[in-house]
């Protein structure tokens, strides 16, 4: 979609957010005098807010699903861009927001930070495609740190009912988990030294992460290196859609700035 458009710096820029980029670029925005509405999904707790207006919640209201209910919010609140800044994994509401814009013609831009595939050791890592798979490839381990979030929980806990899993997690799980897994509540970012004690304490010769990317979380995969422990990355969801992308918030901004007149 052509970026060529003309803001006013009244006019609202919807971000859907959730992530530190999306937080950074709101705070940008606003410094610079722009009307900004943050929109965040709500499945954490106490999540850090980002400056400015913040609506929480996803848009699949009563009947309307969450297309059409993204697509009424553009024009009930007369959003003339918006920015996606969402997780790498929150594929519902990216492709959500590529049929709303399209269907109310607003510009889109996708703000994704860069995935690990880059990293010195990406070519000595397992790469899966799916929970599912996960479970398969960590079968032959038998103590798997898992980082992959609460909701993907209930299946881990199916599949290794019988190994000794250390898990962790922002939130509550929404299942029980076996008697032999312990459970971590923290939030990041993690230091290397904390990572590297952690996986050391508890034994730990599996690695299980998402490719989410960034630095607030890298510290572990370079823990797990100098350990020797395998580390098993589940891969970003297939992009979908033509909106124009970036990876920083720098190149959000100079992307953002020319719409404004």
């Amino acid at each position: 979609m052509s970026l060529s458009v003309n803001l006013r710096g009244s006019d609202p820029v919807l971000i859907l957010g959730g992530t530190a980029e999306a937080r950074s670029l709101a705070s940008e925005l606003m410094a610079a005098g722009r009307n900004v509405v943050s929109s965040l999904a709500g499945r954490v707790r106490d999540p850090a807010l980002p400056v400015g207006e913040v609506r929480v919640g996803g848009f699949s209201i009563g009947k309307l699903d969450g297309v059409t209910g993204l697509a009424a919010f553009l024009v009930d609140h007369q959003i003339t861009a918006v920015v996606d800044a969402t997780h790498p994994f929150a594929a519902t509401i990216s492709a959500n927001a590529v049929a709303a814009c399209a269907r109310t013609g607003t510009p889109l831009l996708r703000l994704e930070r860069p995935g690990w595939r880059t990293h010195p050791d990406a070519d000595r890592w397992l790469w899966v495609d799916s929970i599912e798979q996960t479970v398969q490839a960590g079968a032959a381990y038998a103590r798997p740190f898992l980082t992959t979030g609460r909701q993907s929980l209930a299946v881990f806990a199916e599949g290794w009912a019988d190994k000794q899993v250390t898990t962790r997690v922002v939130d509550p799980p929404e299942c029980t988990l076996p008697a032999r897994w312990q459970l971590i509540r923290s939030r990041g970012p993690y230091a290397y030294a904390d990572e590297h004690a952690l996986m050391s304490k508890a034994g730990t010769d599996l690695l299980v992460t998402k490719d989410s990317g960034g630095t607030h979380t890298a510290a572990k995969l370079d823990a797990a290196r100098d350990l020797g422990i395998q580390v098993l990355v589940i891969a970003r969801p297939v992009a979908v859609g033509d909106a124009t992308r970036v990876g920083t918030t720098t190149e959000a901004l100079d992307l953002l700035e020319p719409w404004f007149e």
